[in-house]
């Protein structure tokens, strides 16, 4: 199993752009090998003392903080399909992002627990 997560703050208006956006990438994501996509927006994230998701974003005022993931059978899976998608001509309809991807927090995890009820 591996993980890719990421946090990114979106302007609050655009939530349905990026819902619509992320069903985009399930589909090519899926497509090339991924197990699961979960996509959360903003309930109660609080500021941190020393260092929180606003901060880790530079999230400006008006904006909301997601937090997802993207779940694969394994890492070579995963880099595989990154360079896939990339090269992706479909990428091209997904226009521009709805969020400052330069700001986004990115990267590939092993889960050392998971449980499941």
């Amino acid at each position: 199993m591996y993980v890719n997560g990421f946090v990114l703050a979106v302007p609050e208006g655009n939530k349905s752009a990026y819902a619509e956006t992320a069903e985009k990438f399930w589909e090519l994501a899926k497509e090339f090998g991924a197990q699961s996509q979960i996509e959360c927006w903003e309930a109660d994230v609080k500021d941190g003392h020393t260092t929180d998701f606003r901060r880790a974003t530079k999230a400006e005022p008006g904006e909301k903080i997601v937090f997802s993931w993207v779940t694969w059978p394994d890492e070579a899976t995963a880099k595989a399909a990154e360079t896939k998608m990339m090269e992706d001509p479909r990428m091209e309809e997904f226009g521009e992002m709805p969020f400052d991807g330069k700001r986004m927090v990115y990267g590939g995890f092993e889960p050392i627990v998971w449980k499941e009820a």
